[in-house]
């Protein structure tokens, strides 16, 4: 799994050597790609006020990378149980050869495509002055950029919601329909001229178990005196038992329903419109359904970009406000994007340890995170540079 790292180093003499000697150090050993980070001239403000901002924007990170999260598993859970066609908005620079189509579901095609994409954004990172116009304070593009996040937040949930309903509704109808005797459609399987409906005469579908078939052919008339004599048929049978049609006058129903169930017969309401209401209700959840998926899955793939894109714009404040922190006034600093993996991540963190132990020599024995002694500072892991993790899980796909 690849690793993001984005740090940032003074423009010192010692640090820029140090930097040239970072940069022939991975060109050797394969340990990481390296490049800069270009972040704007901000508005650098009082440092009351970056302390603050600081703490706002660690808690706006947080927040921003659940969202991200929450986006993709959405994307993952109506994606992956969709046939429909879903590479239609694609992003340019994916694979979409037709041998990795066919080796790649259409969501992990997607999710293949979308990492490119992500990936290359990343690397090639410019700063989106029309969205977040750097003339403003640190903290209004902050507001930016939270306003952004908890509105895709609050209409994920909404959507996720109306989306669910309609599945669920559709699942618990299509449950039905394909359950027990009891609740199944049996639009295929009952005729009209199975059945008998006139002024005096009506026909009732009754529910039999495999075991009774027996004691039904040989009690069925008896239930009622008002029983047709040799009218009942074996219209459909599954592994519980049979539905079996009865003719009968109507003015005997009431009475017939109650000595059927005494000897544990269930009569089954049944008609035409009935079951064509259940099949309409069925085809126009289906169609709901089918809106509903295009409308969401369109909505999931622009908001998961546009948070990513917000997070990547977050990161940069990051960076560009703990530099300021850490390394003071005037604004000199060099920010660097490092992408490696796990491997070779415990390696890269030593040389880059060791080749920017200058910029605070206490930090090589630090192990923890160091919040509640620098205000304004919150990483996991203190270090002697300025170190932000992107963390790429959410662009991984199984």
């Amino acid at each position: 799994m690849t690793d993001l790292w984005l740090i940032s180093v003074p423009l010192d003499k010692t640090s820029l050597t140090s930097v040239e000697k970072l940069k022939r150090t991975i060109a050797k050993t394969n340990l990481a790609s390296c490049c800069k980070f270009s972040i704007p001239d901000l508005k650098v403000g009082i440092l009351d006020s970056l302390l603050s901002v600081s703490d706002d924007l660690s808690r706006l990170d947080t927040l921003t990378e659940s969202v991200i999260k929450k986006t993709y598993q959405c994307m993952r859970e109506v994606m992956e149980q969709s046939t429909d066609k879903v590479l239609e908005n694609a992003l340019a620079n994916g694979d979409h050869g037709m041998t990795q189509r066919a080796v790649l579901s259409p969501l992990q095609a997607y999710l293949k495509s979308l990492r490119v994409d992500l990936m290359s954004y990343v690397t090639k990172f410019q700063w989106d002055i029309a969205k977040y116009p750097t003339a403003l304070p640190l903290s209004s593009l902050a507001d930016i950029i939270s306003k952004e996040v908890s509105q895709m937040e609050t209409e994920l949930k909404s959507r996720a919601a109306a989306y669910n309903s309609v599945k669920t509704s559709l699942q618990s109808l299509g449950h039905k329909l394909d359950g027990t005797l009891q609740t199944c459609s049996l639009t295929n399987v009952v005729r009209k001229e199975d059945l008998v409906f006139s002024e005096y005469l009506t026909t009732l579908l009754v529910l039999v178990t495999r075991g009774s078939y027996s004691q039904w052919e040989r009690t069925y008339e008896s239930l009622s005196e008002f029983v047709v004599p040799r009218s009942s048929r074996k219209l459909y049978e599954d592994t519980e038992g049979g539905v079996f049609s009865v003719t009968l006058f109507k003015r005997a129903v009431c009475e017939f329903k109650v000595k059927a169930q005494e000897s544990k017969f269930s009569v089954r309401e049944y008609s035409f419109d009935l079951e064509e209401k259940k099949q309409q209700e069925m085809k126009q959840l289906s169609v709901n359904k089918k809106e509903q998926y295009g409308i969401f899955v369109r909505w999931l793939k622009l908001n998961f970009s546009e948070a990513f894109v917000a997070w990547i714009h977050l990161k940069a404040l990051r960076v560009f406000v703990e530099s300021v922190l850490r390394y003071g006034l005037p604004v000199d600093y060099q920010a660097l994007l490092l992408q490696t993996d796990k491997k070779r991540s415990k390696k890269l963190r030593k040389e880059l340890s060791s080749l920017f132990m200058h910029l605070d020599p206490t930090a090589a024995d630090s192990k923890t995170d160091v919040s509640s002694d620098i205000p304004g500072l919150y990483q996991q892991e203190y270090s002697s540079y300025i170190c932000f993790h992107i963390n790429t899980n959410v662009l991984e796909f199984s």
